[in-house]
């Protein structure tokens, strides 16, 4: 039930993509420049990679790190640290969603284990931050990334550099607030934790995604074209594990398609071009938060770059736009259903807590952004 729950959630942003898309068609005739509007590049990389993560995570990759760290920890701000961190830093790497999608249920089984119910809700809340704000420094870390990142057309260090200060500071009121929710002197209590992890490990398969994970960088800093990068992919994994080619998130590339297609006719209507590029005149980085608050950063994302003028800006705005509403990002949505699935009359207060923080966070990177650009 909860699956199909899931499922309608994100179907129904397919449907406004689609439909947006729709609509404008009757504003600009159908014709093969809507093709022009699609970044297939963008599309193939992250195929790519939900592809490879996807293959890593039916190896339990994730959960294995995840077991080599829990097991060298004694205090309950280890644990805490630990379970935040591995999303914080996963989601550089394996996109916020995957990251929420793995460690989240596997951290409320650690908790229960260990007789830490009483902290599940911050952690979760933690987590999903630390996912959100850690997949905002590469261009690998969240679909929207992806796509600024060939928008933009800089190097891969460059881009880091745009969204590392950021990242410092999400750092630094990650760990304090660990420290305010999960700080005990006493030692944890580990003895009735058991990893439920198939130990039948197929080393040459995971040493395989690995191989295609490095080619999937050296793709997004364009040294491997994309097609080569897509065909390898889709011969490899077609061939030894082909059941893996369709778990990856076809209704994501949909919904990318729709908004592309949207955004691309808006952008012939002079009229209404001209007034978007207005409202986000030297205002990216408020519009793309506040845009997100409502629609989530995706599609923000996709609808406002066709508008934007300072690229920058706008990728800094949807990425700090994860924060806020429990709907700012779509991953946010991974970890509360995760909550609720466990504990069904806890609704309220998981929401109490995720806007407080969120709120939070919010307010101190947008100061940062003041500071830097002296704008928000």
């Amino acid at each position: 039930m909860k699956l199909k729950s899931k499922l309608k959630k994100i179907d129904i942003v397919m449907v406004i993509a689609w439909t947006l898309a729709i609509i404008s068609s009757f504003f600009v005739k159908p014709s093969l420049k809507y093709i022009d509007y699609i970044d297939f590049r963008s599309l193939g990389i992250l195929w790519g990679l939900m592809v490879i993560i996807q293959g890593l995570r039916y190896h339990h990759v994730f959960e294995k790190i995840a077991k080599f760290l829990l097991e060298r920890v004694n205090k309950q701000w280890q644990l805490v640290m630990v379970l935040v961190f591995m999303c914080f830093v996963g989601s550089m790497f394996i996109t916020n969603d995957v990251a929420l999608i793995t460690f989240v249920p596997f951290s409320i089984m650690i908790l229960k284990s260990c007789k830490k119910e009483q902290i599940v809700v911050p952690v979760i809340v933690l987590q999903t931050i630390a996912a959100n704000l850690g997949s905002m420094l590469t261009p690998i870390g969240n679909p929207q990334n992806l796509y600024m990142y060939g928008l933009i057309k800089i190097d891969f260090l460059s881009f880091i550099k745009i969204l590392l200060p950021y990242t410092l500071v999400s750092t630094v009121l990650i760990v304090i607030s660990i420290f305010i929710f999960a700080y005990d002197k006493d030692d944890l209590d580990t003895s009735e934790v058991e990893f439920e992890i198939d130990d039948n490990v197929q080393k040459i398969k995971i040493t395989m995604y690995f191989a295609l994970f490095v080619i999937a960088i050296l793709s997004v800093v364009r040294v491997v074209p994309c097609m080569a990068f897509v065909l390898t992919v889709l011969v490899v994994v077609g061939i030894c594990e082909f059941n893996i080619l369709f778990k990856a998130d076809y209704i994501l590339l949909l919904i990318f398609i729709g908004f592309f297609i949207f955004t691309g006719n808006m952008g012939q209507i002079r009229a209404i071009r001209i007034f978007l590029e207005s409202v986000l005149k030297t205002h990216e980085f408020a519009v793309g938060i506040v845009t997100s608050q409502f629609i989530s950063n995706v599609p923000a994302t996709l609808m406002l770059s066709g508008f934007a003028k300072n690229y920058r800006q706008l990728l800094i705005g949807v990425n700090v736009g994860g924060l806020g509403t429990l709907i700012a990002s779509m991953a946010s949505l991974i970890s509360y259903k995760a909550y609720v699935k466990e504990y069904q009359t806890g609704s309220g207060k998981f929401i109490k807590i995720f806007t407080v923080l969120n709120v939070i966070f919010l307010i101190v990177l947008g100061g940062v952004n003041v500071f830097f650009y002296g704008r928000i």
